[in-house]
């Protein structure tokens, strides 16, 4: 009899959604991750649950309907993680015209399901705050509503829930060699140490080294993919408000400027075909310089490379002269063990295609119905329009919370706030302080509970918190982390 169901190889998002969805449906399952969750592509996404205004304009009604639907259902099993937002459109006249705006906004809205988000709507910039960073000849916008993820802790929370329903969550294990009979034998090295692992299954969810995988651990011929490179840029915050705004480019493409950690401002996306090691993929300079020209077209106040605070990019795949949402295969024949290709597609229909993918294995074995839909994440058992109450909670309960901590705790753990913070009466309990935010009683937290091992995997997967904290206050938190380490069993 094998270890277990399924194995799976890649610790991003395409891999704990599988987990999660799969461990919940009663599987036994292992998820093997050579680096940390959310390391990759993973953690340089543009944050956007949304319904993509782009893929409209192709005319692809039902795959923007179908991802407005998951849209909603993150909304109710992510509340903590995933914010309603309002977009803005400022009106160009060199691009789509105001009845284009208008009408695809219109149908937009129509596409979506019953919900509680506010239309669209035209809004006259001269007299409202959208406006006041916007150059002066823009004088109409359109509003709309779509929603920002925390990308990297929905990837550590699939992760959490599914190790809460029994699977195996291994980081800092590589998968060196498998054998394929009936069942599949992996050879791992698990943080050092050698260790031979049966699966009835496998998953390879590697993302951008979903061809390498293939080629070199399975020994099966690559799938024909085409590997693109996404990157955004992190700048100081560029306007007051809360909006997320989506200028049109001169090439008809759109490009997000969002709020981030309430001092920045992340721009995205540009994308192109990638060669190379997805481990060393950087944006390059003439990709900079498109978005600050983008962003400079509309803003007031213009950006230069030279303000780049940071750049995030990733790997993406998107399959050779296929379907570009075909990112779901199954290969299974006699005598030989079933294996799954997943990769690509984008944050808001992940739990879709993970879905798709485990009940591919039902002709398998006998596993319990789809559930991920209608199932929270862990911390997110409340509505979605209460997490200013959750807010309010927080603090009335924690009373040396600042309204800034106490919305960035929410936001990371939700109702498990608790877990984190316990039964501390006042700031000197939460322990030794990394930088504004951080606290020992944290670090702790995740470290025992979220895999974190490294500062790295606090600062810009489980938390952004690296975008602010000073050098002395990195070292003293690695310092803090290897000690933490050594007294672990």
């Amino acid at each position: 009899m094998a270890d277990y169901d399924l194995a799976i190889i890649g610790g991003g998002l395409s891999g704990t959604s599988l987990a999660r969805d799969a461990a919940g449906r009663g599987l036994r399952v292992i998820l093997f991750e050579q680096g940390d969750l959310g390391g990759a592509a993973s953690a340089a996404t543009s944050r956007l649950i949304h319904g993509d205004l782009a893929v409209l304009e192709q005319w692809r009604f039902f795959r923007v309907r179908r991802a407005l639907a998951e849209r909603e259902i993150w909304l109710r099993t992510a509340p903590h993680l995933v914010r309603p937002m309002r977009f803005a459109i400022p009106a160009h006249a060199d691009e789509r015209t105001l009845l284009q705006l208008r009408s695809s906004l219109w149908l937009y809205d129509r596409l979506a399901p019953a919900t509680r988000l506010p239309p669209s709507q035209t809004i006259d910039v001269t007299h409202h705050p959208i406006g006041n960073a916007l150059k002066r000849p823009f004088g109409t916008a359109f509003e709309y509503s779509d929603c920002l993820v925390d990308d990297t802790r929905l990837v550590v929370l699939n992760a959490l829930d599914a190790a809460a329903r029994g699977a195996a969550i291994r980081t800092g294990a590589r998968c060196v060699r498998v054998e394929r009979t009936d069942v599949w034998r992996l050879a791992v090295v698990d943080r050092g140490h050698r260790q031979v692992v049966t699966s009835r299954a496998l998953a390879n969810a590697s993302g951008g080294w979903t061809a390498i995988v293939a080629e070199t651990i399975l020994r099966l011929p690559p799938p024909k993919l085409i590997a693109r490179q996404i990157g955004q840029i992190v700048v100081p915050r560029l306007f007051d408000t809360d909006n997320v705004y989506v200028f049109q480019h001169g090439d008809g493409r759109l490009i997000y400027a969002s709020p981030l950690e309430r001092e920045f401002t992340l721009v995205g996306s540009v994308a192109h075909a990638f060669t190379g090691d997805p481990a060393i993929v950087a944006l390059d300079v003439r990709d900079v310089a498109y978005l600050c020209e983008a962003i400079n077209r509309f803003l007031r106040r213009p950006i230069h490379p030279s303000d780049v605070i940071m750049t995030m990019s990733g790997v993406n795949l998107v399959p050779r002269g296929g379907r570009p949402d075909a990112l779901v295969t199954l290969q299974a024949s006699r005598g030989k063990a079933p294996l799954i290709t997943m990769f690509g597609g984008d944050v808001t229909s992940s739990r879709r295609r993970a879905e798709r993918a485990i009940s591919n294995l039902v002709p398998f074995y006998p596993m319990s119905p789809p559930w991920t839909a209608n199932a929270p994440l862990p911390g997110g058992d409340f509505a979605w329009e209460r997490f200013d109450a959750e807010v309010d909670a927080a603090r009335e309960r924690w009373r040396f919370l600042t309204e800034p901590e106490a919305q960035r705790l929410v936001a990371a753990y939700g109702t498990r706030l608790v877990e984190v913070i316990g039964q501390a009466k006042s700031r000197a309990d939460l322990g030794e302080r990394f930088g504004q935010d951080l606290t020992a009683v944290e670090v702790r937290y995740l470290m025992k509970q979220e895999w974190a091992r490294f500062p790295d995997d606090i600062l810009w997967r489980r938390s952004k918190l690296g975008l602010a904290m000073p050098a002395n206050d990195r070292e003293a938190l690695a310092r803090f982390m290897t000690a933490q380490s050594r007294l672990s069993p």
